[in-house]
């Protein structure tokens, strides 16, 4: 049976169906990379980490009733310290904030997946879909930014 919580869990650390889940490919990432900007004009590693990290937080916060916002990190979160102490808890806080949305999703009851979050249609805010939609969107997100993250991975 599908289960959207179990499309997340693979996303993020599970056997994604796409190949590496994004923690695989945040840790397979050198931290003297994870601060440089390979490419002009375009975010780093870690700005997408961090950007990931804000929208997982802002989806749990939408789960839990909360009205949709701009995540409260913002949506590119530039990075403080350029440390590979900076790095890894980047990745710790993008860990933490995917075991709470795991746990949001855990609690969420099947016929509660259908209901449509209380915001009006906004398609650049991601609002007006239902629960599942929500979640599913972020599963995109999650795969996209990783490929992102695995092709900087290489320069």
């Amino acid at each position: 049976m599908f289960s959207i919580t179990n499309e997340i869990k693979k996303a993020f650390n599970g056997d994604a169906w796409h190949g590496n889940h994004v923690m695989q490919t945040l840790n397979n990432v050198k931290p003297e990379n994870a601060f440089k900007h390979f490419i002009p004009n375009a975010h780093s590693i870690a700005e997408i980490a961090l950007h990931l990290t804000s929208w997982t937080e802002e989806i749990s916060s939408r789960l839990t009733g909360n009205a949709a916002a701009e995540p409260e990190l913002g949506d590119w979160p530039k990075p403080g310290e350029q440390t590979a102490r900076a790095w890894e808890k980047i990745i710790f806080d993008f860990k933490i904030a995917n075991e709470e949305l795991i746990r949001i999703c855990e609690s969420i009851r099947g016929d509660e997946w259908e209901n449509t979050i209380k915001d009006e249609r906004n398609l650049a805010l991601g609002t007006g879909i239902t629960n599942i939609e929500l979640v599913n969107g972020l599963v995109q997100h999650h795969a996209y930014h990783s490929g992102q993250i695995a092709l900087l991975s290489k320069f």
